[in-house]
Protein backbone atom coordinates (compact mmCIF):
# COMPACT_ATOMS: atom_id res chain seq x y z
CA UNK A 1 0.00 0.00 0.00
CA UNK A 2 2.91 2.59 0.74
CA UNK A 3 4.62 1.65 -2.43
CA UNK A 4 1.44 2.98 -4.41
CA UNK A 5 0.83 6.00 -2.10
CA UNK A 6 5.10 6.80 -3.60
CA UNK A 7 4.11 5.74 -6.86
CA UNK A 8 1.17 8.10 -7.27
CA UNK A 9 2.85 10.54 -5.76
CA UNK A 10 5.61 10.32 -7.80
CA UNK A 11 3.23 10.46 -10.71
CA UNK A 12 1.78 13.65 -9.57
CA UNK A 13 5.74 15.09 -9.22
CA UNK A 14 6.39 14.65 -12.64
CA UNK A 15 2.94 15.87 -14.06
CA UNK A 16 3.59 19.04 -11.79
CA UNK A 17 7.50 19.31 -13.34
CA UNK A 18 5.69 19.20 -16.83
CA UNK A 19 3.52 21.89 -16.38
CA UNK A 20 5.91 24.12 -15.07
CA UNK A 21 8.62 23.45 -18.22
CA UNK A 22 4.94 23.39 -20.26
CA UNK A 23 4.36 27.20 -18.50
CA UNK A 24 8.05 28.37 -19.04
CA UNK A 25 7.81 27.39 -22.93
CA UNK A 26 4.84 29.37 -23.21
CA UNK A 27 6.30 32.62 -21.19
CA UNK A 28 9.52 32.11 -23.74
CA UNK A 29 7.77 31.84 -26.80
CA UNK A 30 5.20 35.04 -25.75
CA UNK A 31 8.24 36.61 -24.96
CA UNK A 32 9.97 36.08 -28.53
CA UNK A 33 6.73 36.86 -30.47
CA UNK A 34 5.66 39.99 -29.03
CA UNK A 35 9.51 41.02 -29.11
CA UNK A 36 9.77 39.92 -33.17
CA UNK A 37 10.19 43.20 -34.96
CA UNK A 38 7.58 44.28 -37.62
CA UNK A 39 10.95 44.80 -40.41
CA UNK A 40 11.86 41.29 -39.76
CA UNK A 41 13.11 39.79 -43.02
CA UNK A 42 11.14 36.40 -43.70
CA UNK A 43 8.75 37.47 -40.77
CA UNK A 44 6.19 34.96 -41.09
CA UNK A 45 8.77 31.63 -41.17
CA UNK A 46 9.49 33.26 -38.03
CA UNK A 47 6.48 33.45 -35.91
CA UNK A 48 5.72 29.68 -37.63
CA UNK A 49 8.85 28.63 -35.76
CA UNK A 50 8.04 30.52 -32.84
CA UNK A 51 4.19 29.05 -32.82
CA UNK A 52 6.21 25.68 -33.25
CA UNK A 53 7.33 25.92 -29.36
CA UNK A 54 4.02 26.72 -28.30
CA UNK A 55 2.81 23.85 -29.94
CA UNK A 56 5.96 21.50 -28.39
CA UNK A 57 4.84 23.64 -24.80
CA UNK A 58 0.96 22.43 -25.38
CA UNK A 59 1.98 19.10 -26.09
CA UNK A 60 3.97 19.17 -22.63
CA UNK A 61 1.53 20.16 -21.20
CA UNK A 62 -1.30 17.79 -22.48
CA UNK A 63 0.99 14.96 -21.42
CA UNK A 64 1.60 16.49 -17.69
CA UNK A 65 -2.87 16.36 -17.40
CA UNK A 66 -2.81 13.05 -18.62
CA UNK A 67 -4.45 13.43 -22.45
CA UNK A 68 -1.73 11.10 -24.05
CA UNK A 69 -3.87 10.30 -26.92
CA UNK A 70 -4.98 13.87 -27.63
CA UNK A 71 -1.32 14.74 -26.92
CA UNK A 72 0.16 12.62 -29.46
CA UNK A 73 -2.65 13.52 -32.23
CA UNK A 74 -1.92 17.16 -31.65
CA UNK A 75 1.85 15.73 -32.39
CA UNK A 76 1.86 14.49 -35.57
CA UNK A 77 -1.00 17.09 -36.53
CA UNK A 78 0.96 20.28 -35.41
CA UNK A 79 3.59 19.84 -38.20
CA UNK A 80 1.49 19.42 -40.93
CA UNK A 81 -0.54 22.41 -40.18
CA UNK A 82 2.75 24.28 -40.21
CA UNK A 83 4.04 22.46 -43.26
CA UNK A 84 0.52 23.71 -44.98
CA UNK A 85 0.68 27.26 -43.76
CA UNK A 86 4.50 28.20 -44.57
CA UNK A 87 4.18 26.49 -48.19
CA UNK A 88 0.85 28.55 -48.87
CA UNK A 89 3.16 31.53 -48.21
CA UNK A 90 5.74 30.29 -50.26
CA UNK A 91 3.59 29.66 -53.28
CA UNK A 92 1.32 32.71 -53.14
CA UNK A 93 2.34 36.28 -51.33
CA UNK A 94 6.23 35.48 -50.93
CA UNK A 95 7.70 37.69 -53.71
CA UNK A 96 11.14 38.16 -52.07
CA UNK A 97 11.79 34.52 -51.98
CA UNK A 98 9.88 33.88 -54.79
CA UNK A 99 12.00 36.41 -57.13
CA UNK A 100 14.36 33.70 -58.95
CA UNK A 101 11.10 31.88 -59.37
CA UNK A 102 9.43 34.45 -61.64
CA UNK A 103 11.93 34.54 -64.01
CA UNK A 104 11.94 32.22 -67.40
CA UNK A 105 14.42 31.29 -68.54
CA UNK A 106 14.41 32.18 -72.77
CA UNK A 107 17.74 29.69 -72.91
CA UNK A 108 16.53 26.44 -74.82
CA UNK A 109 18.51 23.95 -75.96
CA UNK A 110 17.63 23.06 -79.76
CA UNK A 111 17.92 19.43 -79.44
CA UNK A 112 16.00 18.88 -76.64
CA UNK A 113 12.88 16.88 -77.97
CA UNK A 114 10.52 18.51 -75.76
CA UNK A 115 11.41 21.89 -74.74
CA UNK A 116 11.03 24.91 -77.34
CA UNK A 117 11.16 28.40 -77.34
CA UNK A 118 8.31 30.28 -76.50
CA UNK A 119 8.29 32.31 -79.83
CA UNK A 120 8.35 29.24 -82.02
CA UNK A 121 5.48 27.86 -80.20
CA UNK A 122 3.69 31.17 -80.30
CA UNK A 123 4.10 31.26 -84.41
CA UNK A 124 3.17 27.11 -84.60
CA UNK A 125 -0.40 28.23 -82.68
CA UNK A 126 -0.61 31.70 -84.48
CA UNK A 127 -0.11 30.37 -88.24
CA UNK A 128 -2.06 27.62 -89.92
CA UNK A 129 0.65 25.06 -89.88
CA UNK A 130 0.51 21.93 -92.21
CA UNK A 131 2.33 20.44 -89.96
CA UNK A 132 0.15 20.43 -86.63
CA UNK A 133 -2.93 19.54 -89.22
CA UNK A 134 -1.20 16.81 -90.92
CA UNK A 135 -0.72 15.12 -87.36
CA UNK A 136 -4.00 13.51 -86.17
CA UNK A 137 -2.79 11.88 -83.32
CA UNK A 138 -3.23 15.15 -81.19
CA UNK A 139 -6.60 16.03 -81.90
CA UNK A 140 -9.13 17.70 -79.37
CA UNK A 141 -12.55 16.88 -79.33
CA UNK A 142 -15.50 18.13 -77.66
CA UNK A 143 -18.39 16.10 -76.43
CA UNK A 144 -21.48 17.89 -75.83
CA UNK A 145 -23.60 16.76 -72.41
CA UNK A 146 -27.16 16.99 -72.56
CA UNK A 147 -27.73 17.86 -69.19
CA UNK A 148 -32.43 15.90 -69.05
CA UNK A 149 -34.98 17.63 -69.13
Amino acid sequence: MLLCWEVMMMIEYIQAALLIIAAFMIIVSAIGLLSLSNNTKNKVYARIHIVGIFDIACIIAMIGLGQYLLAGIYFILAPFTAHAIANAYWKKEDRENNADLMTVEEEVDENHPFIHPKEKMQALESEDSEKLKADERFSVTTIEIDEGE
